[in-house]
């Protein structure tokens, strides 16, 4: 069925918009350029991104409400119904999925009595499985507000939502302090974040991103090794044969192959096809 026009903002809540838009505007030579952040600005208003939002931005770019709609649904960080003060994000991609992100998640649902990209009743925290964040070394991750809660487990995680719904003070593993969803999307609108310390609070790699470029630079590292080297075990580590918890990688050598076995050869074929 046909929609009735979205409901304006009100006067003194669309000068103000309009006075943020022209800042963020300029920052761009093509004004198409600055959907992202205005989508952001308007998310700071009401916590999503609604049609009157959605016609606000077609209205201030010169777009059509439907190209602005294509954007907006092709985002995840836009909200397109009411969310709760808390966006908690549960990581269920494969690393953090093995490591426990599923058990967090059904443990939330449960605890929290919601379902994905749901809101609890008092509107503090909205629940919802995300894509990679990047943070593998630090899996299962849970994001509040896009700050990262590292090496989570559902323990920690339900102590985490208590805290949030009961206005205590959490900390993430990196970067700044928490702030409420509307804050952190007019802060991803590019407008300044003026709480105190959050600028110079670190958001950037742990120790465990850092092996591989502290390698690549050919620094030190801790002597320590993870797998055993193929010519046999350590001295220090008796041989023994894995048990089933054990993980075979292709480093833990030797290993049969169709080179040590004899009983299955594999020569190489002469022509493609034979």
């Amino acid at each position: 069925m046909p929609q009735l026009p979205a409901t304006p903002y009100p006067a003194e809540v669309r000068a103000r918009l309009d006075a943020d838009a022209k800042e963020v505007l300029a920052r761009y030579p093509g004004s198409r350029s600055a959907l992202l952040p205005l989508l952001h600005l308007v998310q700071s208003e009401e916590g999503y991104v609604s049609r009157t939002g959605i016609a606000f931005c077609a209205e201030t770019l010169g777009l059509t409400t439907a190209e602005v709609t294509a954007v907006a649904t092709f985002y995840t960080m836009y909200r397109r119904r009411p969310s709760g003060d808390y966006q908690v994000g549960v990581c269920t991609n494969t690393l953090c999925a093995v490591m426990g992100g599923d058990a967090i998640f059904d443990t939330l649902k449960e605890h929290l009595g919601v379902g994905n990209n749901e809101t609890t009743e008092d509107g503090k925290v909205t629940l919802e499985h995300i894509e990679c964040n990047a943070a593998c070394d630090f899996a299962p991750v849970v994001m509040v507000n896009w700050e990262f809660f590292d090496n989570q487990t559902p323990e920690s995680a339900t102590r985490l939502v208590d805290d949030l719904i009961a206005g205590r003070t959490v900390e993430p593993t990196r970067g700044a302090p928490i702030c409420s969803y509307k804050e952190t999307a007019r802060i991803l609108a590019g407008f300044p974040d003026e709480r105190p310390g959050a600028v110079e609070a670190t958001g950037g790699a742990g120790p465990a991103s850092l092996v591989g470029l502290k390698l690549a630079k050919g620094e030190a590292l801790p002597k320590a090794r993870v797998v055993s080297p193929r010519a046999g075990q350590p001295q220090s580590a008796p041989p023994h044969d894995p048990s089933p918890s054990e993980h075979l990688s292709s480093h833990d050598a030797p290993q049969q192959t169709s080179a040590s076995d004899p009983e299955h050869p594999a020569g190489p074929a002469a022509e493609e096809g034979e």
